[in-house]
Formats: structure tokens, sequence, C-alpha cells
């Protein structure tokens, strides 16, 4: 008889104990950006609803702002470092194919033999992170979790290029995940339509770079992030309607239990579609983060929660629906209980 293989279990609910986020110092206005695109304040304010974003200088890092964002989740939940058993980080822009980011930021945080590795999928990955460490609490795998979601998107766009250039910013948002007396993030809904892998993309792989090197020189192009943002558009406005219904329904609840809705902040517009379609009640608070931070990627929910709770729009203990979707094309979409978070400039 083959000898029975013995199984964990952890903790029969998971919460959100405490978020803590880094903004990057420089803020940049529409003007600023406007110039090397041949546009306006006017058109990227309605095409997008941005009026500023924050850019990270050189001494703000993948790392830097990780481990910023990180000590803020730590203070506001009260877990001490040495209590995470393994770091997640969702980045799309963490430059090196290999090492992951997450081993170093757990190490500048002072922990010793924690798991950490990185996520990828794009603007869904703090959604796709925050399922799998509730997954592993409740699973035995790991006590807490620290779930951190970054990008320095300024490091991947051309600034000339009139798709991508007055969109895309920097800033990190981390969260800390761990045992609840009752349930604090519900099940997680996700998926991925490949057909769509073009829409959001790097333009050219790294072999074609070096190619075009040995045969252009200096004058070859570097590879860039590229996006087809109608494309992106109405996959967005007709799809993610139902991915976040399945959440709400999922979690047992209805529109009217929500207080809060925190989607991706990808586009004013699609911001105020999603809300419209889902008929969303009055007294939901809606994040609208992209005003002053611009798309963000992974860390534009933590981001956006933070603003929420900081503005008093929302408060701690309130229910928040959480939808992104990105590159991919990647969604994901969970209600949770918000969360502590750190007071930040």
């Amino acid at each position: 008889m083959a000898a029975r293989i013995a199984q964990t279990t952890g903790a029969e609910h998971t919460a959100i104990l405490g978020l803590g986020v880094y903004r990057p110092v420089r803020v940049v206005t529409n003007d600023e950006v406007a110039g090397p695109i041949n546009s306006s304040d006017e058109w990227i304010q309605t095409r997008s609803g941005i009026k500023t974003r924050r850019f990270a200088g050189e001494s703000e890092t993948v790392q830097s702002m990780s481990v910023a964002a990180a000590k803020g989740a730590l203070e506001s939940s009260g877990i001490a470092v040495d209590q995470v058993d393994c770091v997640i980080v969702a980045t799309s822009t963490h430059l090196l194919l290999t090492p992951a980011a997450a081993p170093r930021i757990a190490t500048e945080l002072g922990m010793n033999g924690s798991a950490a590795f990185d996520v990828s999928a794009g603007c869904a990955g703090f959604c796709h992170a925050l399922a799998l460490a509730s997954d592993l609490v409740r699973g035995g795998t790991a006590g807490h979790v620290l779930v951190i979601g970054v990008e320095k998107l300024t490091d991947t766009i051309n600034p000339t290029d009139r798709s991508t250039a007055f969109l895309f910013a920097d800033g990190a948002g981390a969260v800390i995940v761990g045992p609840s007396d009752e349930p604090g993030i519900g099940p997680t809904v996700w998926g991925s339509d490949g057909t769509q892998h073009h829409a959001i993309r790097q333009d050219k792989d790294w072999v074609e770079f070096f190619r075009e090197i040995e045969e252009k020189g200096t004058d070859a192009v570097r590879p860039y992030l590229a996006m087809e943002g109608t494309a992106v558009f109405r996959w967005a406005a007709h799809s993610l309607e139902k991915v976040c219904r399945d959440a709400i329904d999922r979690a047992g609840l209805s529109t009217d239990d929500l207080n809060a809705m925190i989607p991706h902040q990808a586009n004013g517009r699609i911001i105020e579609i999603m809300a419209r379609v889902l008929k969303l009640p009055e007294n939901c608070a809606l994040a609208n983060d992209i005003e002053e931070t611009g798309n963000t990627s992974a860390a534009s929910i933590p981001l956006a929660m933070e603003a929420m709770l900081r503005k008093g729009e929302s408060k701690p203990g309130d229910t928040a629906l959480l939808i992104a979707f990105g590159a991919g094309l990647s969604y994901a979409a969970q209600v949770v209980t918000l969360p502590k978070f750190a007071i930040t400039v």
C-alpha cells in the first residue's frame, strides 16, 4: 500500500489586513506630455479623464517603490516582517527576465527565507496576485502574504507614441493578506482571451531587437509598449459586465450591497461605462484615481483604493468590487472588505 501524503489546511476566511502605497514625487501635467504627441490638455482629458500623473525618477525604481509601499502595508496591518511567509509582486516593468523582483524586495524588507515570486498578468496582475495570496492562506501554504502591484511604465513607453504616452505612469501599492474571522476576500472570477493578445503588447521581442542592432547599429529602435486603444476599449466595454456580475454573485451579494467599486484605472470613459451598465446604487463610491495618477497598470487598484480611503470616499470595512483587465488580454475580479491603510502624502 502506498504511503499517504499529508495535506495542509489553513484559515477558513481571509482578508486584506493593511494597505500601503508609494506615489513618485514628480507630478506631470497634460501640457508636459502633449507636445511630443502633438496633442493638448483638452484632448487628453476628453479621451482619458487624466489631468496629471506621476513619473518616477532614476532613484525611484520598481524595487524602491515596492519596499516603500510594503512598509506602509505592514505598518497599517500590524503584521511583523517575520510573520510574512510569501511575497508576490505583480508587475510588467521589472526589466530583467530573471531573477524576479520579489526576492530582492523581500530581503530588503528584512525577510529571511520567505517565498517570493513575480506575476505577469498586465494590468490585471494585482487581482491575480490577490487571488493567489488568499488561496495560499486558506490552503495553509502561508500564514500571511505580502502582495505588491508596482510599475515603472515610463521605462517602457515611447514619449512620441500618441496611443500610450499620455496614459501610462508609475507607482506602487501593497497589501497584507492573512486570516480573518469573517470572509474579507470573495471568490475570484478570472480568465483570459488570447485572441486579443495583440491589443496590448511589447512591439517586438528581444531577439528581434538584437538582430536589428546587428543590422542597423545605433539606428535600431528599442522595444516599446504598444496598444490598440480602440480594440481594448471595445473589448472592455462589452466583456466585463458579466465578469463583474459573476464576482458579485459568487460572493453571495448584489450590487445594492456594494459600498464601492474600484476598477482598474485604464480610462475614465471605460470606468463610466462599467458603472452605468452595472446600475450601481447612488451611495456606491466609484474610484476615479486616474484623474491624478494615470494608468499605472498592476499598481492602479491599490493606488485607487488608497485614494478613496484617504479622501473619505470610502472607509475601512466597506464592501468593494475590484475588477481589472489588461495585456493578454487577462482579467480578474473579486469582492473585498476594504482594509486599514497607511497615511501617505
